[in-house]
């Protein structure tokens, strides 16, 4: 990633956001059979779950099941205490199997990836399909990719900006990207009012303004990050996102792509979130990832992409002298 580290200052955007929420937490009402014993969720004046504070999405756990755990869907505690301890030892700020050897664009101690394991001790955070890895592309999904490649290849990966993802570009992170581990700047700031439920990215500092409301009947026009309605189900946030635009940068996904988030308070500092993904014109079946967000105290900082970033102009200044040779 071509970007600066987030500043230590409070993100403006959340800041904005702050001002415009006024919760408080009532009493609260029975909690979820799964929370600890003798807790109850706080809820908000209005009566809704409070969900409000800074949350970090870290894990040692990755998105899809290695090959060699095939058939295991949960690991060991053996396997667990030493892949721990592998991640202690990697100097390079990687995680464990990461089969990267060259430099991080950012050094080591800039890097901050998680170092346990989700503590279901899950062998991956995709947790259907069984096997633990993300479908089979579809034919259109197929054709589509062989189209990409095809065009890459003939263009180069530099011959332009629109050649670069939309992250390098310090865009967006897009969605469901934005929600899941990376390498750095693993948090997310909610908000909430009676109507609506922000949530703030650390990354690129994305901010959702999701209304809790029926959602329109009529499209909207389409956006790189979707369009987000919400809905209390019990006590479990449901946030679906359609109307992505064909320019959105979710692992080849068409505009046809759907989600449905799920977030649910199970315990003080613990926030259980999921993410379905469908998408027939892209994969073969419908997958979903579930891992839980851990409270922390914050302040979440600003993040600074392309202020004094020569990163991306590098890359296409890098491949017309290469053109030259």
């Amino acid at each position: 990633m071509l970007s600066y580290p987030a500043m230590r200052r409070t993100s403006l955007a959340a800041t904005i956001l702050l001002n415009l929420v006024s919760a408080t937490t009532a009493d609260a009402q029975s909690a979820a059979p799964d929370a600890p014993t003798g807790w109850t969720a706080p809820r908000t004046a209005w009566g809704a779950p409070d969900l409000q504070g800074i949350w970090d999405y870290r894990t040692l756990t990755p998105l899809e099941r290695p090959e060699h755990l095939d058939g295991r869907e949960f690991l060991s505690n053996e396997e667990i205490a030493d892949l721990e301890q592998q991640r202690r030892e990697r100097t390079d700020g990687r995680p464990p199997g990461d089969p990267r050897t060259s430099p991080s664009v950012h050094a080591p101690y800039w890097l901050d990836y998680g170092t346990e394991v989700v503590g279901s001790g899950r062998s991956s955070l995709i947790v259907d399909p069984p096997d633990g890895r993300i479908p089979a592309l579809s034919d259109a999904g197929r054709h589509r990719a062989e189209t990409r490649r095809d065009a890459r290849a003939a263009r180069g990966g530099a011959d332009s900006y629109h050649d670069r993802n939309l992250w390098e570009r310090c865009i967006t992170r897009g969605l469901p990207n934005g929600m899941l581990p990376a390498g750095y700047n693993n948090n997310i700031q909610v908000l909430q009012t009676e109507h609506h439920v922000v949530i703030v990215n650390e990354m690129i500092h994305d901010a959702r303004i999701v209304p809790l409301a029926a959602r329109p009947a009529d499209p909207s026009v389409p956006q790189w990050r979707g369009r987000s309605w919400g809905r209390w189900e019990g006590d479990t946030l449901m946030v679906e996102t359609t109307d992505f635009s064909t320019a959105s940068d979710f692992r080849g996904a068409s505009d046809g792509l759907s989600l449905v988030e799920r977030f649910r308070l199970s315990g003080p500092d613990t926030l259980d979130y999921s993410v379905s993904v469908t998408d027939p014109n892209t994969w073969s079946r419908p997958w979903t990832i579930t891992f839980p967000i851990e409270r922390i105290a914050g302040p979440m900082y600003e993040y600074a992409c392309h202020e004094g970033n020569y990163g991306l102009e590098n890359i296409l200044h890098v491949a017309r002298v290469d053109e030259t040779r």
